[in-house]
């Protein structure tokens, strides 16, 4: 089997360093006003430190693809004009676009960066990306909604081109996204394909009979809800020997706003099961499956992968994503300990999530994944407490230390809100 790129989003500067070290050959990353995803908060990704970020990634030794995958009005497409030099500056490894005014803006001006067609095309067959690469696209990302057999037949008809496709994460009940209910709900002031949508998808609706205003029904009478819009998220894990025998070169993981925790423990697990496949295409993946429950989700679902999506792929009764594991602290090796006693037995940790003296706990890193006790919880004058609160800034000694605690994570142990 050919190698294949694990490709993960870098929602800001810190998940991008995250997703690396975790196992991600590529990210992919987005400035506010021309992609699809509107960070609010963190280190966010600017057209003032967008440069930094593909350094960064360079640096680390991955690739770096920018979006520019908004579908644009004139407004916008003076904007991008005006961003040009810098997004030349930065110098990725290739654009994603959706937008024929973009692309054509992109040729002109950097012709010497790759093209990758977003998902939001909505190719579906090997003419398609027959007409994209004749556009000079490098590399097209393929819908949703093929099943793994399109996608061989894809590979066949079109042996010249880079063939990308979505393995995980959330999924959206309109055609590869291109959503207008957020644009219609919001009066035009979230607009879904320009990175600001509300999610009406994931709402609770009630039905109302015109001749009776203010009667709501429930539109789905059963103990399942009526959550009828909202699908299950995408995981591919256990498909993966198939989506790789049938010729895609990149698996993307969906999340740019998700948590570092998510992008962590995300790239670990599809980079393990990547890895295990190249060796060995028969391998049993379901401990990696397992391993994606503890991550937020809503369930999850093969999608039109094995071409019988169904009902079973909605999400009825939860609009939210429920994390299999809690998210406890992670640690912030770079921060010294103030207290001489047993210093070095002691790490500097940010708590996420309440965490108790003598609570058994799992680390993972880039490099380990093992048990272990929270033996004490000291404060920075080196006092013991009996446990940490979310948002603390404490110091704890744990029964097993990472032998690089850098990027390390620590969550519960198990599996909970298996849907």
């Amino acid at each position: 089997m050919q190698d294949v790129e694990l490709l993960m989003p870098a929602g800001n500067l810190e998940k991008l360093e995250y997703a690396v070290k975790y196992g991600a050959n590529a990210v992919y990353l987005g400035v506010v006003d021309f992609s699809l995803r509107a960070m609010r908060k963190g280190s966010l990704i600017t057209m003032e430190n967008l440069k930094q970020a593909v350094d960064l990634a360079h640096s680390l030794g991955a690739k770096a693809y920018v979006t520019i995958n908004i579908f644009a009005f004139n407004n916008d497409i003076k904007q991008l004009e005006a961003c040009l030099d810098r997004f030349k500056d930065a110098n990725p490894d290739a654009f994603i676009i959706s937008d024929y005014g973009i692309l054509n803006l992109i040729k002109r001006n950097i012709p010497d960066v790759p093209l990758h067609i977003s998902t939001q095309t909505n190719t579906l067959n090997y003419e398609s990306v027959k007409f994209w690469r004749d556009l000079g696209a490098s590399r097209v990302i393929l819908a949703r909604e093929l099943p793994i057999a399109d996608i061989a037949e894809i590979r066949r008809q079109v042996p010249d081109i880079e063939l990308e496709c979505f393995v995980h994460g959330a999924q959206c009940v309109s055609f590869s996204g291109r959503c207008l209910l957020s644009d219609y709900f919001s009066k035009g002031e979230r607009k879904a394909n320009h990175g600001n949508c509300t999610q009406p998808c994931r709402w609770s609706y009630k039905l109302v009979e015109e001749t009776r205003p203010g009667e709501y029904l429930e539109i789905n009478q059963d103990d399942r809800g009526s959550h009828i819009l909202s699908p299950k998220d995408l995981c591919l894990v256990k498909e993966l020997p198939q989506l790789i025998e049938a010729g895609v070169d990149s698996l993307k993981v969906e999340g740019r706003t998700k948590s570092l925790y998510y992008v962590s423990a995300v790239a670990k697990a599809y980079r393990q099961a990547i890895d295990e496949v190249l060796k060995n295409p028969s391998a049993d993946l379901e401990k990696y499956f397992i391993e994606l429950q503890k991550v937020g989700n809503r369930g999850y679902t093969q999608g039109f992968a094995l071409g019988d999506n169904n009902g079973e792929s909605y999400s009825y009764n939860i609009s939210k994503g429920l994390a299999g594991a809690d998210f406890l602290c992670e640690f912030h090796a770079d921060t010294p300990v103030p207290f001489e006693q047993e210093s070095k037995k002691y790490f500097p940790v940010k708590i996420k999530n309440k965490m108790l003296v003598g609570d058994e706990v799992e680390i993972i890193t880039p490099d380990e994944q093992f048990t272990a006790v929270v033996e004490s919880i000291k404060n920075e004058d080196g006092e013991d407490l009996p446990l940490g609160n979310t948002n603390d800034d404490v110091y704890v000694k744990f029964s097993q230390s990472p032998k690089d605690p850098k990027y390390a994570l620590v969550r519960t142990i198990g599996v909970k809100n298996v849907h």
